[in-house]
């Protein structure tokens, strides 16, 4: 999944996807360890995929928090 896919789901999609992705990756990696896998690499896009979603919910985060803060200070400064 691309980082543009990942910036155009809501919050709510992007938690979900980020479980589903995160269950393929942990069965991705069980069938490696029992037997050798035909595309290894795909290990590596899940595992580069799910830190992307999880860095857009930081991001997400983070700017929420930053609204907040504005929002009280600005509260703050009127009473």
């Amino acid at each position: 999944m691309k980082q543009s896919e990942i910036t155009e789901l809501s919050t709510k999609e992007l938690n979900e996807r980020l479980e589903e992705e995160m269950k393929r990756l942990l069965r991705l990696k069980m069938h490696h360890a029992v037997s050798a896998i035909e595309n290894p690499n795909r290990i590596k896009e899940y595992r580069k995929t799910v830190a992307r979603m999880k860095t857009e919910l930081r991001a997400r985060q983070l700017a929420e928090i930053k609204s907040v803060k504005a929002e009280i200070k600005s509260v703050n400064k009127e009473g």
